[in-house]
């Protein structure tokens, strides 16, 4: 009897092992990192096994396969998803043409190239397949074959420029491109998933979501759309939804180089520092030649989980690969200080290869109209003040502010024409992005979210929403421009208008009494000869608009002060008392 009562107790301590499909597919990844593919291969099979209607098992499955060199094997399962699970993951095609490329069957592999571009013409893959028609043509010793698109060829050019107009920070050409392409063609998730990010980069949060669950609607397995979501969640402080779904996308082996890119960059930008790294450890090992920015991101990736050494090592590939480029020197010096640190912390590296934002607006502040032309030639720097705009904090905002006076182009704009209607925003913000659009001539009127309700503004009427300030001090810009008409050419008196609105939106807060127009008027002229190197001194200046040199003197530098227009040199000082 005891004997059997201490048997009964030891079973009823036993925990049932979860052997489902999630338990297997776990150990395969295991393995895989392990370089263990036996194993990784039987555990994928068993997976697939437990559920055969899951592509992504099947996928994984062929995956392996692929990998270890059996194409063949690797090609029937991924027929089997096409012929009895999902008709239309069309990927698998892509997936077939390389493996029958490893066999060099050049003929096949071509005409499942053929076919994935004619059912996916915009597909993840459609740059790769065009590529490789182009070499499997040059195996074959003829031209390469083309696809058969049908009606589809010119909205694809269409997605392809609004692709670029993302890439370069031109979000609003963008947005408008994809909202008319996913009108026309709903189905084509490609260009929603970018114009979620387009709304995301403009602030729209809420219709980011609403195209990615579109997409997720029609393929709730899109990688693209769940990585995006993520991100999102994380951005709304949906700290549970942010979590389960992280959890999930940490369980997928990307077959490809794009969704491994996709996947990384995603974790590391939530802060799922180890899986990052062990993606970019992957890509580094598949890349035959790796781009700097690949080799950034392993490095980001290293430092965050405290492999500084190895950190190091790849910045140091990075410099060697993009010598041109600040962003690994930047980086690799920082990593040093940071490690001399007395209290031994270090900060997170951001996986974006480019300079962190507050540097980069320290070296472009001062520079005037140069940084102007630096942003627009530089899409990176573009898109990173964008964003800046619509998600950095107050200080942040009004730096960008100032600095979109100097650049004001269209899309400046329009960026800052959806700002001042945002009612979430500071008003003082909003009055001064205001001041900017006035000062660039946009048209009248400025609709703008201005004390709880929408208003209408005419810059010239005084209307209240945009407070009397102002009107009083267009006065001054008024008097300047009339005092350098017919001497100055049009890019001068363009900087006068640009460096009035800048001064303007920084002393908004607190902006200085105005006793005479004429001595800021003076005090503006002789600011924009002096950033010309026209002849004109604080004297002339004074006996042109007929003030006191010393008015003229101490206006000048609040201006350059305000404006950190040039540097407190020797040079400078002896200039102010001239």
């Amino acid at each position: 009897m005891k004997k059997s009562a201490k048997k009964q107790a030891r079973s009823n301590k036993v925990v049932r092992l979860r052997m489902d499909a999630g338990f297997f597919f776990e150990r395969a990844v295991r393995s895989l990192d392990r370089h263990n593919y036996d194993k990784a291969l039987k555990y994928f099979r068993i997976a697939a096994e437990k559920e055969p209607d899951n592509p992504i098992n099947l996928c994984n499955l062929a995956g392996i396969l692929s990998e270890m060199g059996r194409f063949e094997e690797s090609n029937e399962v991924l027929e089997s998803i096409l012929n009895e699970v999902d008709p239309q993951l069309h990927e698998c095609y892509f997936y077939m043409a390389n493996n029958a490329a490893n066999m060099e069957d050049f003929d096949l592999a071509e005409e499942y190239l053929l076919r994935y571009l004619e059912e996916d013409p915009e597909g993840e893959f459609a740059e790769e397949a065009n590529e490789m028609l182009q070499m499997l043509a040059y195996e074959l010793g003829r031209e390469p074959r083309q696809p058969n698109y049908g009606g589809k060829y010119a909205w694809m050019k269409k997605h392809e420029e609004a692709r670029r107009h993302l890439e370069e920070g031109r979000f609003l050409q963008a947005t408008r491109a994809l909202e008319e392409l996913v009108e026309q063609h709903p189905d084509f998730l490609a260009a929603r998933n970018n114009l979620s990010l387009a709304y995301y980069y403009t602030g729209r949060l809420d219709r980011a979501f609403q195209e990615i669950q579109r997409v997720l609607e029609a393929d709730p397995n899109n990688l693209h759309a769940l990585c995006n979501l993520a991100v999102l969640y994380q951005h709304l402080g949906e700290t549970a939804k942010k979590e389960r779904l992280v959890e999930s996308l940490k369980k997928w082996v990307p077959m490809h180089l794009e969704h491994m890119y996709k996947l990384g960059t995603t974790m590391g930008i939530l802060g799922e520092h180890e899986t990052a790294y062990q993606m970019f450890r992957r890509l580094l090992r598949m890349e035959s030649q790796p781009e700097p920015s690949l080799y950034h991101y392993a490095a980001a990736a290293a430092f965050n989980t405290g492999r500084h050494a190895e950190a190091e090592r790849h910045w140091k590939r990075a410099m060697e690969a993009d010598p041109e480029s600040e962003v690994p020197r930047f980086y690799l010096n920082q990593c040093r200080q940071w490690l001399t640190r007395k209290n031994g912390r270090t900060p997170v590296v951001s996986y974006h290869y480019q300079l962190p934002f507050e540097l980069q607006f320290r070296q472009l502040a001062p520079r005037g109209l140069a940084s102007a032309e630096h942003v627009r030639r530089n899409p990176l720097i573009r898109s990173s003040f964008f964003w800046a705009l619509n998600h950095g904090d107050r200080e942040t905002k009004l730096q960008v502010i100032k600095l979109f006076a100097w650049i004001a182009d269209d899309e400046v704009e329009q960026v800052l024409r959806q700002f001042v209607m945002k009612p979430e925003e500071e008003d003082e913000l909003k009055k001064m992005a205001l001041l900017v659009l006035s000062h660039m001539g946009a048209e009248e009127p400025y609709r703008a979210w201005i004390g709880g309700r929408e208003v209408e503004i005419f810059s010239s009427s005084g209307d209240p929403g945009l407070s009397a300030w102002m009107e009083q001090w267009k006065r001054v810009l008024e008097c300047c421009l009339d005092g350098m008409r017919g001497r100055y050419d049009a890019v001068q008196i363009k900087d006068a208008q640009t460096l009035w609105a800048q001064y303007l939106a920084h002393c908004k807060a607190d902006p200085p009494t105005v006793r005479k127009v004429e001595g800021w008027a003076a005090a503006l002229e002789y600011v924009v000869a002096k950033m010309h190197g026209l002849a004109l001194t604080q004297a002339d200046a004074a006996r042109k608009y007929r003030v006191a040199a010393a008015t003229v003197g101490r206006h000048a530098r609040e201006l350059e002060r305000v404006c950190d227009l040039f540097p407190k040199d020797a040079d400078s000082r002896q200039t102010e008392r001239n």
